[in-house]
């Protein structure tokens, strides 16, 4: 199964570790840092260039921001029906 998270980029489902809000999870300095050396060691991946409300950590740590909102992409992951490519 897959999920979209905005302009044409899909994820497998069960390769993503977890979602999470801009907003409140970049407040600790943890995950700043995080954000930061993924940025470095070039693991990041723009889905789009408005603004990022959420980003994604999949396996092999790559983070892939998206202009989605946490609740849009954790409902598409948790639809009943899902899209089979």
């Amino acid at each position: 199964m897959y999920i979209h998270l905005g302009n044409n980029k899909v994820l497998q489902k069960k390769k993503i570790i977890g979602i999470f809000d801009m907003d409140t999870s970049t407040k600790g300095a943890q995950t700043r840092t995080y954000l930061r050396k993924a940025e470095k060691e070039k693991r990041t991946v723009l889905t789009s260039y408005e603004i990022p409300k959420s980003f994604v950590v999949t396996e092999g740590n790559r983070v892939y921001y998206s202009q989605l909102s946490t609740s849009s992409l954790y409902g598409r992951a948790n639809r009943k029906h899902e899209i089979q490519l």
